[in-house]
């Protein structure tokens, strides 16, 4: 293998970009096809970053020597007016917000709501659902996570017609900025398709969210909501040593983050389980069969959910084909040495589970779905870092517990009512975006149980 810089292989990147224009992930998994686990450089033109994807690199990056590689340049700084400062930056104002953040998302917290979270859903999917009739699959899907979260964690302080501004334009913003994603060499002062609806879309999502702050920020003045329980609460408080604007943009930068964060990683997994269901039926009746099985007719509740050994591996089969959070890049502050290449320091290293996931040589028939990867005593022989959905290391998602609550719950309550009939013309493949989004316009209809 390569020992510097300058003998470390190339691949070519904008051609295979060129060639799958519409599908730029599959670009990526051609060149981690041709790389074979080695560190090679992208030729994207005047931008040359190292792919990562072999699970001792990635440990290396972003485990063992974490703090020199940061979350900066390609991917991030397109969407740092989304992102801000807080929990999804670096950094010390990354350190404080994990600080505030963390006892949000433990598993013990998480698991005291999941009660609630069941009786949210269950009277979603009686709301949202009308079965018979074609319907847009991710929009149904937003319809429920997005307005579980709110309740779970906002409590009044967003309400329902405020999901309705947030939820169109968290869209936007985690789409309109494709191509920078791909093209970070091209100046930010250059136009680019979707920067207007980027700039739209952060003005939405701001008008929404700084209200509720101010509004939060009066009451704890006034000696209210001492003990509140809900996110906005718990950030003034928090904050409350940060005075005027500075304080007002830090919470609204933790609460945006934290908020896309949890719809977007359930919302978008979640919408690629159905034409799983529909190509794999083999897997579909095994699911059909538990959840009849252990849940019947009942609502589901936490107590169905250890009796749901298969859902659970086929909620980490659908992470490992499709994790949302599909490309992770950072940037090297110091030069360093990963599997024998010298990467320079300001170098980019270009991560993704997306990649490691279908790595032949650590997953037989990566490209398959199968849930049995993941029965009990199966991954006693796998790299603790072939499957990373969730990130690795101190930027490990904080919401990662919330999601594998809330993921059966969704599929389990539709499922025990209803059969999916997938509508489908053509193949089912990820589209650009900032996290792994399956194509527009995906429809389906949900037959009740016993019609199927």
């Amino acid at each position: 293998m390569a020992t510097n810089a300058a003998q470390t292989r190339t691949v070519p990147f904008l051609t295979r970009l060129t060639k799958h224009h519409r599908t730029p992930v599959h670009a990526l998994e051609e060149a981690s096809r041709q790389a074979g686990g080695e560190l090679v450089r992208l030729d994207m033109g005047p931008f040359h970053p190292y792919l990562v994807t072999h699970p001792d690199h990635v440990q290396h990056v972003l485990i063992q020597n974490q703090p020199n590689f940061v979350r900066g340049g390609m991917f991030w700084d397109p969407l740092a007016p989304l992102l801000g400062e807080g929990i999804l930056s670096d950094g010390e104002t990354w350190a404080e917000s994990r600080r505030i953040l963390q006892p949000l998302f433990t598993a013990r917290y998480v698991n005291s709501l999941a009660e609630k979270m069941a009786v949210i859903i269950d009277r979603l999917i009686e709301e949202t659902i009308t079965p018979d009739r074609p319907f847009d699959i991710s929009r149904l899907i937003s319809g429920l996570v997005h307005p579980t979260i709110v309740r779970l964690f906002f409590g009044s302080k967003i309400s329902v017609a405020d999901i309705d501004r947030l939820v169109p334009a968290y869209d936007v913003a985690v789409t309109a900025k494709a191509l920078r994603l791909v093209m970070p060499f091209v100046p930010e002062g250059l136009p680019m398709p979707g920067d207007r609806a980027f700039r739209r879309a952060i003005r939405t999502i701001d008008a929404v969210v700084y209200p509720r702050i101010r509004e939060a920020r009066a009451r704890a003045s006034q000696g209210l909501d001492q003990d509140s329980v809900d996110v906005v609460a718990r950030l003034v408080k928090a904050r409350e040593d940060v005075a005027g604007e500075e304080g007002e943009r830090r919470i609204r930068d933790d609460l945006v983050a934290m908020h896309g964060a949890s719809t977007e990683t359930s919302a978008t997994a979640l919408t690629w389980a159905w034409p799983i269901l529909d190509a794999y039926p083999g897997v579909a009746a095994k699911v059909y069969e538990e959840i009849d099985r252990v849940v019947g007719a009942d609502p589901v509740s936490t107590a169905h959910l250890p009796r749901l050994p298969y859902l659970r591996m086929f909620v980490h089969e659908l992470m490992r084909l499709f994790p949302p959070g599909w490309i992770l890049p950072r940037k090297a502050v110091a030069a360093d040495v990963v599997g024998g290449v010298e990467i320079e320091a300001g170098s980019t290293v270009l991560l993704s589970p997306y990649l490691t996931h279908r790595m032949p040589e650590f997953w037989d028939a990566p490209s398959v779905f199968d849930p049995e990867r993941f029965a009990p005593g199966r991954e006693s022989g796998r790299h603790r870092y072939a499957y990373w959905p969730f990130g690795a290391g101190p930027h490990v998602c904080l919401g990662q517990h919330l999601f594998l609550m809330e993921a059966p719950l969704v599929l389990a309550g539709i499922l025990r009512k209803y059969r999916p009939v997938v509508h489908l013309d053509r193949q089912v493949t990820p589209r650009l975006a900032s996290s792994l989004r399956p194509p527009a316009g995906l429809t389906m209809t949900l037959v009740p149980v016993g019609r199927s």
